[in-house]
């Protein structure tokens, strides 16, 4: 476990101001891990740093719903290229088996064509969220 990091002291609240409620949360290692590293960059403690990152999405509903669809976008896009890539390389298998036994392979240029074509989405995947592109919610 890192060690715990310097802490920045806060200005005590007001009674009104205090926070009183302690909203759980549940993490694996590496989620916590992130966590832990985020926080110390920020020279604050864990509970701070997840009550400002909370609050701040909690008052900004239209972006933090915006990121999530784009994250849910991204994350079926890139399921989709996966089982597509399995596909291809399953019928590139094929091809090559076919070939090496000397027998005809009349589907390889399809395969190829194919192979050409899911190129050139995860060409256009990469770009779109490299250059920090995100779809609309």
């Amino acid at each position: 476990m890192p060690p715990k990091p310097h802490v920045q002291q806060r200005e005590r609240l007001r009674d009104e101001k205090k926070r009183m409620h302690q909203p759980s949360c549940r993490m694996n290692d590496d989620e916590y891990q992130l966590l832990v590293r985020a926080a110390a960059a920020c020279n604050m403690s864990i509970a701070s740093y997840l009550a400002r990152a909370a609050l701040k999405a909690a008052r900004n509903l239209d972006l933090s719903a915006a990121e999530i669809a784009g994250e849910r976008e991204m994350l079926k896009e890139l399921f989709d290229l996966r089982i597509a890539l399995n596909r291809i390389g399953n019928n590139l298998n094929q091809v090559a088996a076919a070939l090496n036994s000397d027998e005809p392979a009349p589907q390889a240029t399809a395969v190829l064509s194919a192979v050409d074509r899911i190129s050139l989405r995860v060409d256009a995947f990469l770009r779109r969220y490299l250059d920090g592109e995100r779809p609309a919610a």
